[in-house]
């Protein structure tokens, strides 16, 4: 199986994601970033920390096979980071992934994981990672957009 375009099409979508989240977290400050809409909403902060904790999970864990264990109740627990935590997180994790897809054999893309009581193959683990990282950069520029108005600076440019 020829898996160049998965390959290509991830490290780019993953690439994108990390260039836009970098965009919008560099337009707000501390307080912002750490801001809730309300008490049932995530902040910037929480949002990034949990993908860094999706992308220990189902990344490390799950297709690199290391010993490591994730709190996920820690993603969403009320923890301030600063922007500068905020960049390097989004920077290194980021990072992180691209640089293991580029790494991965066939064999690693197409074996199986255990995901919530489904067997699924890696490539299949990382087209939903791309979908999930998609999403919460989604919430992450509504929320932007919330707090800058008309100041706000689209992220896609």
């Amino acid at each position: 199986m020829d898996l160049s375009f998965n390959r290509t099409w991830l490290t780019k979508k993953f690439e994108e994601i990390r260039r836009r989240l970098t965009k919008a977290i560099e337009q707000l400050d501390d307080e912002q970033l750490n801001w809730r809409p309300n008490d049932a909403s995530h902040s910037i902060a929480t949002l990034i920390r949990h993908m860094d904790g999706n992308m220990k999970e189902r990344v490390e864990k799950g297709i690199l096979l290391r010993d490591v264990v994730r709190d996920r109740a820690l993603d969403f627990a009320p923890n301030p980071l600063t922007k500068e935590e905020l960049l390097r997180i989004v920077d290194q994790r980021f990072g992180f992934l691209i640089t293991t897809i580029q790494e991965l054999t066939e064999a690693d893309l197409l074996r199986t994981q255990n995901v919530r009581g489904k067997e699924r193959n890696n490539l299949d683990m990382l087209h939903q990672c791309a979908a999930h990282y998609s999403e919460h950069m989604g919430q992450v520029f509504y929320i932007a957009k919330m707090i800058l108005n008309d100041t706000y600076t689209s992220t896609s440019i």
